[in-house]
């Protein structure tokens, strides 16, 4: 997965914003005002590119555990954000797709229900 395939997946989902809220680098994700992926530009084109992704805890460790990949998040709480390196080759596009799904839906699931339903 490349950093356009990246950002159009993440745009492709419903009420999906982007914005650069930190500094120049960080390009972050919003679903409807709240963040569910961030990643910094110039580690992408350095090669290391990383996602840091909002993830149920007890799925988060079961993730850590099996791909080296998978780590606690980079600047992020680290009981509910992984960090997932992208270039490690150890994780599909799939995969990768999934752990977007994944942290979008539970960005989603703690939104007021007014806003669930607006989605």
């Amino acid at each position: 997965m490349n950093i356009e395939d990246y950002r159009n997946y993440c745009l492709s989902k419903k009420e999906v914003t982007e914005h650069f809220p930190f500094d120049e680098d960080t390009l972050v994700f919003k679903v409807l005002g709240k963040m569910f992926a961030l990643s910094s530009l110039k580690r992408w084109e350095n090669g290391e590119a990383f996602v840091n992704l909002k993830c149920d805890p007890e799925y988060a460790q079961e993730l850590r555990a099996e791909y080296e990949s998978v780590k606690p998040g980079y600047h992020m709480h680290k009981k509910l954000w992984n960090s997932v390196y992208i270039n490690s080759g150890e994780l599909s596009p799939e995969l990768i797709r999934k752990l977007i799904d994944h942290s979008y839906d539970m960005v989603v699931k703690g939104l007021p229900k007014k806003l669930r339903d607006s989605i």
